[in-house]
Formats: C-alpha cells, sequence, structure tokens
C-alpha cells in the first residue's frame, strides 16, 4: 500500500461526516425559516462534529499530512508548484482549525442565549461544510498522487510504517485528554 492509501481512507470517512454535517445544516436551516424563534440547534450533534473535526480530521489526519508527508516531502527538492500547493494546504489546515473553534464559541454563545449565536451556527457549519469536499478535493486530485513520485518505494514503507505508528499513538493522546480535561474542570476533593 502507498502511503497515501491511508489518507485516502480518512478522507472518505470525513467526507461522511461533512455529509452529516450538512444534513444538520439544512435541517436547523429549515427550521429557522418556519419559525426563526424557536430554531433548534443540537448541541450534541455540535460536540460529536467538533469532535470529528478536531480529533479524527484534524488531529490525526492532518497530523499525518504535516507530521509525516509533508514533512518528508520538505527535504525533497519538489516542484514550485507542488510546494505552493503544499503551503496551501496547511494554511487551509489552519483556516479549518479556526472556523472549527468559532463554531464552538458559537454553540458556547447558543447555549448561553446570546444575541446572533444561530447565525454564527449557521455560518460557521456552513463555512466547514463547503470548505472540507474542495480541500479533500485538491489532496486527492493534485497532490497526493503526483507527490508519490518523489520517493523511492523504501521511503514510501517508511512513510507508512510512521503512519500506523502515529495512529496507535492517538487512541493514547485522546483519551490521555479526556481524563486531564475533567481533572482540571472538576479536581478531586479529598
Amino acid at each position: 500500500m502507498q502511503p497515501i492509501g491511508p489518507l485516502m481512507i480518512e478522507h472518505r470517512l470525513i467526507e461522511r461526516m461533512i455529509a452529516l454535517m450538512r444534513c444538520e445544516l439544512q435541517r436547523i436551516k429549515d427550521n429557522v425559516s418556519v419559525d426563526p424563534e424557536f430554531a433548534f440547534v443540537d448541541p450534541v450533534f455540535i460536540d460529536t462534529a467538533v469532535d470529528f473535526i478536531r480529533f479524527y480530521a484534524d488531529r490525526v489526519h492532518h497530523g499525518k499530512e504535516e507530521d509525516i508527508l509533508f514533512a518528508a516531502l520538505d527535504k525533497k527538492d519538489i516542484s514550485p508548484e507542488h510546494r505552493q500547493i503544499m503551503e496551501e494546504l496547511i494554511q487551509e489546515h489552519v483556516w479549518g482549525r479556526e472556523t472549527t473553534l468559532a463554531l464552538v464559541w458559537a454553540k458556547e454563545d447558543y447555549l448561553l442565549v446570546k444575541e446572533g449565536a444561530l447565525e454564527k451556527i449557521l455560518e460557521n457549519l456552513g463555512k466547514l461544510v463547503e470548505f472540507y469536499p474542495r480541500h479533500i478535493a485538491k489532496e486527492d486530485k493534485l497532490f497526493f498522487i503526483p507527490c508519490m513520485s518523489y520517493f523511492s518505494d523504501a521511503e514510501k514503507a517508511e512513510m507508512l510504517q510512521a503512519m500506523y505508528e502515529f495512529d496507535r499513538q492517538m487512541i493514547h493522546e485522546k483519551y490521555r485528554g479526556v481524563v486531564e480535561g475533567i481533572e482540571t474542570r472538576k479536581p478531586c476533593q479529598r
């Protein structure tokens, strides 16, 4: 398997989640059009979508891209076009993180019944569901496959192994963060 295999497989799961987010966005918009005063946002869905984007799409998937593939490409004499695309992809990852954080803030404001929160949820959820398909298409069609030509079979095998090791460590990172988050919010009184 090529190192891009796991990345492409992850893209398919991200696309499925984005489709669910698009459905939720449409559901909220439909409710707003019927009765804006009583439109309902499901905060649990927003939390789940944010967790998915932050952990799976960003930390796991973009982590492999940035820490393994892009780091390996940085050591190569790649074409100016591929270097430019790689820099764009990195900036898009940053934009995705910022927009996801804005969605979290909007959801918090919504729970506090702050004015304009619903519009911010719609705006940021809309930005994310529009962004990810274009971002994935750019990686799939313009970047991943052509960039494999810069690597020998041995280098590809090494990257693939690094990606498997990266994945193995993620579950520990995820749940260490869960425990630390709870410890921070609810210190144990003895």
